[in-house]
């Protein structure tokens, strides 16, 4: 498989700020694809020679999907597992679990390291990380440590100063939802009588006191209000009864108890999960909702990070957060976009968000710094030193991802317009990926309404009927698949991501000269006689014209098969 164009520029700064530094933080959101990113780094810095990596995760099934992920983008380096079952250090790059690398025993076992790669990243400065920090260190004060995270300001306010002092790139949410990889939020503010007292809410260390917010929020009245502004704008088209798959954040336990009962009491399967809940009943809960049984699913703080079922479309915040890294995780639940062989029939165009607290309001955007105008492409990227810490970060930061330092006030204590732009005009044009993709696209017809792109061994097509865009992809020895429905800024991204999961480097050749070279006499064999005429016609669209031919059929049939009953997540 290959990366993404921005992919490619996140490695390359990362990997320069490694060189210049021996440390560096990369972030990056939701859909931007970091699994893939730190394995091509963790890859390039391995290479041929001799050194060893190290890349650590929290949980097991993030360990997991690592080794695959790292398998699949770098498939001639060797993998090996540090775990609660094994421990094993055979591979050029080990997957280890921080709770197990970090006991002592399983440290001093640990050999000399010349990478230590750290998945969601903002949790290194917390005594386990910095136990498994410090003796990769001692062992060999040449080893780079290299920390990618969506989310870097914590909620104790700790900056991550520590272990990083600079950052080295930055892909922003508008970026993803521009160019079709994340849906955008649209996003409703309701003041159901309560907001001036959430103004007043006292903070904590870690947050804005909850018991003071449930004692506001947690009043029948106020819940019945929400439910009712839900059923109104949570509605899915076409004016039926049926609501979009829904996850709301409340601020304790019974909250979201008396929010879960009162759903179910309006007719709304609903169901609660928290921290206490057993293992067990949280796996049976989530199952329910993924499969339909359960249209709204209630929690408090569980469901903020690691957490995703892409057909939920709908957000509800019946709490405030003092840290916009909060907001961006719990608005971020319902950004992904649909795989429709995972989710048949489900289309989804956006993402509603229902703000009954103060959050949009504290906090604006959900980004610090969005800048679309051409400032993304290749090269170094462009950086200012925080004046309170000293560290390296993007140009446009409003916010220093280290130590926290709000940056760019104005004399009246404002932060500048920019960065409290409003959360509901967040859509922005879309980014044209016909010129950032690494493949040709072609528009078959002249029409706008069919573009295909071809590979050496896939291909990639994205088609509109019925006032929707649907994407098609094929590949050598397999039949045609649905990729994607709805936007098509979407469905592009989508056909775009299968041509760079199924083909590779030598194989994106956009830029080759003979793309532009007349068609050949055999390739208008297989063509209509109109186009015998086409003294114009390339090779490489004569090629994506008989792609096409080849496998029209194909795309009609999963066209019209994902049309007549279409559920909608939006």
């Amino acid at each position: 498989m290959r990366l993404r164009p921005r992919q490619k520029v996140f490695v390359e700064r990362s990997l320069a700020a490694l060189a210049k530094n021996g440390n560096t933080l990369g972030i990056a959101p939701t859909g931007a694809g970091k699994t893939i990113m730190l394995s091509a780094l963790a890859g390039e810095a391995i290479g041929d020679t001799a050194a060893k990596a190290c890349v650590l995760a929290h949980r097991d099934e993030l360990t997991s999907q690592n080794r695959d992920k790292f398998a699949r983008v770098n498939p001639g380096l060797t993998t090996s597992v540090v775990d609660a079952n094994t421990k094993n250090w055979s591979g050029q790059a080990t997957f280890a679990m921080v709770p197990t690398l970090a006991r002592p025993a399983n440290l001093a076992s640990m050999p000399k390291l010349d990478l230590l790669v750290i998945d969601e990243a903002h949790h290194a400065v917390a005594a386990s990380y910095r136990r498994i920090i410090d003796r990769v260190r001692d062992a060999n004060p040449d080893a780079r440590i290299f920390g990618v995270t969506a989310t870097p300001n914590r909620g104790d306010r700790k900056g991550l100063r520590q272990v990083f002092d600079n950052v080295a790139d930055q892909v922003r949410l508008g970026e993803l939802i521009a160019s079709g990889h994340l849906v955008p939020p649209r996003t409703f503010v309701i003041d159901v009588g309560v907001q001036d007292k959430l103004r007043a809410v006292r903070k904590t260390l870690a947050d804005f006191n909850m018991a003071e917010v449930a004692s506001i929020m947690d009043r029948a009245p106020v819940t019945d209000e929400v439910i009712r502004h839900w059923k109104e704008k949570a509605q899915e088209a076409g004016g039926t009864d049926t609501y979009r798959q829904t996850v709301v954040f409340c601020s304790t336990v019974a909250h979201a108890a008396h929010v879960t009962e009162a759903f179910n009491s309006a007719d709304v399967p609903a169901a609660l999960i928290h921290g206490d809940l057993p293992s067990e009943d949280r796996r049976d809960i989530l199952a329910a909702y993924t499969v339909g049984k359960i249209r709204v699913i209630v929690n408090v703080a569980v469901l903020t990070e690691g957490w995703d079922h892409p057909p939920t479309s709908c957000v509800v915040l019946l709490r405030p957060s003092s840290y916009k890294s909060t907001m961006i995780q719990m608005v971020g639940r319902g950004l992904r976009t649909i795989d429709p062989e995972e989710h048949p029939g489900i289309v989804k165009t956006d993402c509603v968000v229902l703000d009954f607290g103060t959050s949009s309001l504290i906090h604006g955007t959900l980004e610090q710094d969005v800048d679309l105008d051409g400032n993304t492409g290749n090269g170094e990227a462009p950086t200012k030193v925080c004046p309170a810490c000293g560290a390296d970060i993007p140009l446009a930061c409003f916010e220093c991802p280290l130590c926290g330092e709000v940056l760019g006030v104005d004399e009246d204590g404002e932060a500048e317009a920019a960065g409290r732009a409003a959360l509901s005009g967040f859509i922005m044009s879309e980014i044209d990926l016909l010129k950032r993709s690494s493949f040709a696209w072609i528009d078959l017809f002249g029409a706008d309404d069919a573009l295909m792109a071809n590979g050496f061994n896939a291909w990639g097509g994205i088609f509109f009927l019925d006032g929707r865009w649907h994407a098609v992809g094929g590949a050598k020895g397999q039949s045609p698949r649905l990729l994607g429905i709805g936007e098509r800024t979407v469905c592009l991204a989508q056909a775009d991501d299968w041509l760079n999961e199924v083909e590779t480097d030598e194989s994106a050749f956009k830029t080759r000269g003979w793309l532009n070279q007349a068609a050949t006499e055999k390739q208008l064999q297989f063509l209509p006689p109109a186009y015998r005429q086409d003294y114009g016609l390339t090779r490489y669209h004569a090629s994506a014209l008989m792609t096409f031919t080849f496998n029209k059929r194909a795309i009609r049939q999963l066209i019209m098969a994902a049309a007549p009953d279409a559920r909608r997540a939006a």
